[in-house]
């Protein structure tokens, strides 16, 4: 029986490595591919695939939120994260938004076909490296932490510029930088200090005495 695959990822070099990738691989078919998510949401419909691998970073809508869209409109659908983000906080929220596993842009072959397969069963799938996070989180210390999160210039430009309610067009324009780019930045802060939108990033931003 043939698996279906499709993958949303901004970079065409991912796209077409990947497919290239499984080319060899007669059990897996990759059925579309997308740069967007609204290309994602618009063909998602007529391709039918049995798994996504979904990036996080997409140029038109957070992968997280487009992951909880998915999740609820196609229910049967198999997400599998395929991001170079590996923070904690991001492989939670894909958990939590629906996707059955979470793996990072250096994964090998074997691996990947390793993770189509399990979650295709319906169970979970997070590389070891993500997993052995997740472990050392849990068994952490829950205590109050005296841990200050440390910004670049950059981030820190993109911190003042949301405090100040700057949309990111405006910011991209402000500082002479990519939409795209001030996306990335945003999601390095909620990662950094623990936020899940704009107005989170300016919460735990004050609390951490890095906003005046």
């Amino acid at each position: 029986m043939t698996t279906k695959l499709a993958i949303t990822d901004d970079h065409v070099l991912v796209l077409n490595g990947i497919e290239a990738m499984l080319t060899d691989t007669p059990e897996i078919k990759v059925v579309g591919t997308y740069d967007t998510a609204e290309k994602t949401l618009k063909q998602i419909k007529t391709d039918k695939p049995d798994i996504l691998l979904l990036d996080i970073n997409l140029p038109d809508m957070d992968g997280m939120e487009l992951c909880k869209i998915l999740h609820r409109k196609h229910p049967e659908l198999k997400i599998l994260a395929l991001t170079n983000f590996e923070e904690i906080s991001f492989v939670k929220r894909m958990l939590h938004h629906g996707a059955r596993g979470y793996l990072l842009k250096n994964t090998q072959k074997e691996e990947m076909i390793d993770a189509l397969k399990t979650v295709l069963k319906g169970e979970q799938y997070l590389q070891k490296k993500i997993e052995k996070k997740l472990l050392n989180r849990a068994l952490g210390k829950q205590g109050k932490s005296t841990f200050i999160p440390k910004l670049t210039r950059r981030e820190q430009e993109i911190l003042e510029a949301i405090a100040e309610e700057l949309t990111t067009q405006e910011i991209s324009e402000k500082l002479f930088i990519s939409v795209k780019t001030v996306e990335t930045h945003r999601m390095n802060l909620m990662s950094k200090l623990g936020a899940r939108n704009s107005v989170g990033i300016v919460k735990k931003a004050i609390n951490y005495g890095l906003l005046n």
